[in-house]
């Protein structure tokens, strides 16, 4: 079963965010989900353990800081028994994320649209290519973009993603924006919809772009099952 990674080498970019918001989603709609947590400052997991302290539901099972010579084993026994496994990487690169990304069916690299973060999330293909090669098989990936303006595309915005495409580097085909609710989820430790109007404003968009979010990374996957995904890999150059 799909094994998705959140990466970057850079902290700060929204990973532990993305991979919340995306198993908070495939969760409610009714897929069996495991969230591995591999960041040191265990975000994912924090959230899951104080709703347990609140006596609250946890919607995913939270798997949290495995060490770097468990996580091919964590792996492969979760994707096994879970149809949907999601690991929230920590933000630099490690032997943890080039073992994680060595078994994700698809790597998600969320950046915000700075140069700094562009130039990071450039490392984190980079080391997508290396491992293709070290394997001989495709990591299929995506740019995320993240904690843009919804109402406003910047020049650097623009520029990134120019640059991005020209390159022939996949892009998720929605952002998630910079949204109150999503920062709210973890200031109550609650999914989008336990939030209450008091709580965070615009949870309808919220909710909305979530939930559009989840979509297209279901649609990658398909897409890369279907061999429809990026061709600009170790493997196309070797054939």
């Amino acid at each position: 079963m799909p094994v998705i990674s959140f990466a970057n080498p850079k902290g700060g970019t929204g990973k532990s965010t993305s991979a919340l918001i995306l198993a908070l989603e495939l969760a409610h709609r009714g897929g069996k989900v495991a969230l591995i947590d591999c960041d040191p400052n265990q975000v994912t997991a924090g959230w899951a353990a104080a709703r347990e302290a609140n006596g609250d539901t946890i919607p995913f099972t939270a798997i949290p800081n495995p060490g770097e010579g468990d996580i091919i084993d964590v792996l492969d026994t979760l994707s096994a028994e879970y149809p949907f496994v999601i690991v929230d990487l920590e933000g630099t690169a490690s032997l943890m994320m080039s073992r994680a990304m060595s078994r994700s069916d698809l790597t998600v690299i969320p950046m915000q649209a700075s140069p700094v973060d562009a130039k990071q999330a450039a490392r984190a293909v980079a080391l997508i290519r290396v491992e293709e090669k070290t394997l001989r098989r495709r990591i299929p990936m995506r740019i995320l973009m993240t904690r843009n303006n919804p109402a406003i595309r910047t020049r650097d915005e623009k520029a990134i993603v120019e640059q991005l495409e020209s390159a022939g580097v996949p892009m998720l085909d929605v952002p998630l924006h910079e949204r109150a609710a999503f920062r709210a989820l973890f200031s109550f430790n609650k999914t989008l919809r336990e939030l209450t109007k008091a709580e965070s404003a615009g949870l309808p968009k919220a909710l909305e772009n979530a939930e559009g979010f989840a979509y297209f990374v279901i649609k990658a996957l398909k897409d890369e099952m279907r061999g429809e995904g990026d061709t600009n890999s170790a493997t196309s150059e070797a054939a």
